[in-house]
């Protein structure tokens, strides 16, 4: 993932603080991310879902509101309104530079302003919420006694998350004219609304009401045990997760092309937890999947190791091998899979081995064939196995060169330090 920050300028012309988190590789659509109420955009949730989804190929703009963060402006003087335009504002500065927004994400009061927003950017194909209010008045009830305070004296200071924020009579006339139902009912665009059963912040009736206000295609999925914060990062990576394979319904993602000299693309594979060892793996534009390591060493088993990627690799390529091979003399085989283990083995247990001292790494293929094979024809497939090309580079000798970013292009164009 590459972070760029960004400026813009909102809606009571204050420049607004900005990240945008695009894909290291393969840019196929773009999200905006909209914090929930008094957060920011560097709140855990906002960071690894943003994260989650550039691994994926989505670039997500994070910004922090009017008054927030690092964002300037007075907090005092926005309120609901002044969110929607703010965000408005950044869809359109996204355009201008050349990355018309196709998704809004919207977290609690954030989720309210994407579907009151949604309605003005044409650009805009699918729409989530995470634990969005249904109405924008739901957020008073954080204001409690103050309310009375604010309506006698048209303001009065508010504690939020151990945080003191001004909040003025103009912000509750705001939200208590502000309703959503109108704008949810014509949304025209792809709902999905994400919401914890256990949300003691913002119910989930809350999230009921959004969907049955909603017009088709809309989705809803249930955050099982998550906070409204989404404080916990495996329910922040499911939410990530959800969001971007549904997301693959509703976008227009046109594929890149390859990267110039590498026709068959790059697997690149980034760190996405510093604290453990979780990785994301990407194989050109359209294929992501995960590596880790078990818990036992100090991963959270959320995917592949190394060695088992090295197996699948063996394991693919064999079967596809036996496969093609089969198909072109037409023989019926049926069925196919190849079960690939790895060990370490003292090199002087291995017969044909040109080591003889230490240990060396055994890969022991087991591979089941289905179908009316005679014996010479299950035999020669047998034998076909060891012409699979992974096979092969396993077996030769193999170069690993290792450069660091840009080196190898400094020293392609003879520039040397």
């Amino acid at each position: 993932m590459k972070t760029e920050k960004l400026t813009f300028t909102g809606h009571s012309d204050e420049p607004l603080a900005a990240r945008l988190d695009k894909p290291a590789i393969g840019h196929l659509a773009t999200a905006i991310f909209a914090h929930c109420f008094t957060c920011g955009k560097d709140i855990a949730a906002a960071r690894r879902i943003s994260a989650r989804l550039s691994a994926m190929g989505i670039a997500v703009l994070r910004f922090d509101f009017t008054g927030l963060g690092h964002s300037g402006g007075e907090f005092a003087n926005t309120h609901f309104t002044s969110n929607v335009e703010d965000l408005v504002l950044a869809a359109e500065h996204l355009a201008n530079i050349g990355h018309p927004v196709d998704m809004l994400i919207g977290h609690s009061l954030g989720g309210a302003a994407v579907l009151k927003a949604a309605g003005a950017l044409d650009s805009v194909k699918a729409v989530v919420t995470i634990g969005a209010p249904s109405d924008p008045g739901h957020v008073a009830a954080q204001f409690g006694p103050k309310i009375d305070e604010i309506r006698a004296q048209g303001t009065a200071e508010v504690s939020l998350a151990g945080r003191p924020f001004t909040i003025k009579q103009s912000f509750l006339d705001d939200i208590g004219t502000a309703k959503l139902t109108p704008a949810i009912a014509n949304l025209r665009k792809a709902l999905l609304v994400l919401h914890s059963p256990v949300d003691t912040t913002v119910s989930i009736d809350n999230a009921s009401e959004i969907f049955l206000a909603a017009k088709h295609p809309k989705s809803f999925v249930t955050l099982d045990k998550a906070d409204h914060l989404l404080s916990r990062p495996k329910d922040a990576e499911y939410a990530a997760e959800v969001i971007a394979a549904w997301s693959k319904r509703y976008l227009d993602i046109a594929k890149p092309a390859a990267p110039i000299g590498a026709p068959e693309g790059i697997v690149r594979v980034s760190e996405a937890d510093p604290q453990g060892f979780l990785q994301d793996v990407i194989a050109g534009p359209r294929h992501y999947t995960r590596a880790d390591e078990p818990k036992a060493f100090g991963g959270t088993d959320a995917g592949m190791t190394p060695y088992q990627f090295v197996s699948a690799g063996l394991g693919a390529c064999t079967s596809m091998t036996i496969r093609m091979y089969a198909r072109r003399k037409k023989w019926p085989l049926e069925f196919v899979s190849v079960d690939v283990t790895h060990d370490k083995i003292h090199a002087s247990d291995c017969d044909h081995c040109l080591t003889v001292d230490g240990k060396i790494d055994r890969l022991t293929r087991t591979i089941t064939l289905r179908g009316p094979l005679d014996d010479d024809q299950r035999s020669r497939l047998l034998e076909i196995a060891d012409k699979c090309p992974v096979h092969r580079t396993l077996e030769s000798e193999v170069d690993v060169v290792t450069v660091l970013e840009g080196q190898a292009v400094r020293e392609a164009v003879g520039v040397t330090n």
